[in-house]
């Protein structure tokens, strides 16, 4: 179903279904021209409450930039909202996504530093699935030359996440070694290109067996998923690692801290262990909080380890932090000028076929990022499932999901 390239088309207007007066904003008036498509959300649950329909498209504030998106990342962070499986979700309907690409539309007043036409990619506090976003100025940055808008939106999340925790957080240096989860999808190998830029730096990875070919090159250690990695590192370093990246949580957080080395790092990023179906389980969130083992903080200064926990859109959007972020962005910029790391694109997707996207994150099928290209015309049958839906189908997907629940590799995710 995925298609690599970017394929330009027109826009698919007849195949966009209005939401039905569930969201306010879809309601437009007769003298309302702006409208854009957009995916939207209509409750928590399975894929079949994903729907593109038209909204009334939005204006800049004061210090905001208005973007016309021509990508936006697929994380699976939105696969949690999409279950309500997050902290305080917010009030349905509404539109998923935290990043994107595309250029500058407009600006709001006392906006400085872009201009009408610039290349820009960006933080969206939601709303990225859409054809136009606003975003406040301090989440916006310009595209490099030589980046496409599909780089650009593999980009900002994944590779400043891996940045932070890597250098801001564990503070990575030479002859170092790093254990990743996931090696195989955006954020693993935004962790793995990142390490190479350090010298003599060991990366163990943990994948599925069908991806250790595509990413074997990157990483230096790679080990099947489906096995105990502890033993697998502990025979090629006894003493253990440096630095743990969790995205997984439960018993792998155990896992983790018993391999770090005195003075190492673990840091806590991600809980995809608690995500085993096509909707919110709460099994498997009680099974995976009973795992995590119970730090004690005698225990940590025995054993002179540091657990840590990173949250890069807390970090933007509610501890204020953008300034430190802006300055990450500049050097992973500089990093990508010099042809030291580019994000990995693993497929493009239409909006219309944001449910089949969102299945192969499912099905942990991906090495590297999904990508939603809002210029890519979907295949007719693709549009009409995803414009679609149907009480049914939310149970159907849930059996079929389950059934494949073990063969599955489990991803990172910001939450």
């Amino acid at each position: 179903m995925a298609k690599e390239g970017v394929e330009k088309a027109e826009e698919t207007e007849h195949m966009i279904e209005k939401d039905g007066g569930k969201d306010q904003e879809s309601v437009l008036t007769a003298g309302d021209t702006k409208e854009m498509r957009a995916v939207v959300l209509a409750g928590f649950g399975g894929l079949n409450k994903l729907r593109v329909t038209k909204k009334a498209m939005p204006e800049p504030l004061e210090g905001e930039v208005k973007i016309r998106v021509k990508a936006c990342g697929l994380n699976f962070l939105d696969l949690m909202v999409r279950q309500g499986n997050i902290d305080n979700p917010p009030k349905t309907p509404l539109v998923p996504g935290f990043e994107c690409s595309g250029i500058v539309e407009a600006l709001g007043e006392n906006t400085k530093g872009f201009e009408i036409g610039d290349r820009v990619m960006a933080f969206v506090n939601y709303n990225a699935w859409a054809e136009v976003v606003c975003t406040p100025l301090e989440f916006v940055y310009k595209i490099p030359d030589g980046m496409t808008f599909p780089e650009a939106a593999a980009f900002s999340m994944n590779f400043v996440a891996a940045y932070m925790m890597l250098f801001e957080v564990a503070n990575l240096r030479e002859g170092m070694s790093v254990l990743v989860h996931s090696a195989g999808g955006g954020m693993g190998q935004a962790v793995a290109q990142l390490c190479s830029t350090v010298p003599n730096v060991t990366v163990f990875g943990t994948a599925s067996p069908f991806k250790h070919e595509a990413i074997k090159d990157s990483v230096t250690h790679l080990f099947d998923r489906n096995v105990d990695y502890v033993p697998e590192v502990k025979k090629i370093s006894p003493e253990g690692v440096d630095i743990v990246l969790d995205c997984l949580c439960g018993e792998n957080t155990g896992k983790g801290l018993g391999l770090l080395k005195p003075l190492g790092t673990y840091i806590l990023y991600g809980s995809s262990n608690m995500v085993t179906g096509e909707t919110k389980s709460f099994f498997s969130l009680a099974k995976s909080w009973w795992q995590v083992e119970k730090v004690n903080p005698i225990k940590l200064y025995d054993e002179n380890k540091v657990i840590a926990g990173f949250s890069l859109l807390n970090l933007l959007f509610k501890q204020g932090r953008s300034s430190l972020v802006k300055i990450v962005v500049d050097k992973l910029i500089s990093l990508y000028n010099a042809r030291k790391i580019k994000p990995l694109v693993d497929s493009l997707w239409a909006l219309e076929e944001v449910k089949e996207a969102m299945q192969r994150i499912h099905d942990r099928g991906n090495i590297g990022k999904l990508i939603l290209d809002v210029e890519k015309s979907p295949t007719p049958l693709m549009a009409n499932d995803s414009t679609e839906t149907s009480e049914a189908g939310e149970e159907e997907e849930e059996e079929e999901d389950h059934e494949g629940d073990t063969d599955k590799e489990r991803m990172p995710f910001i939450q």
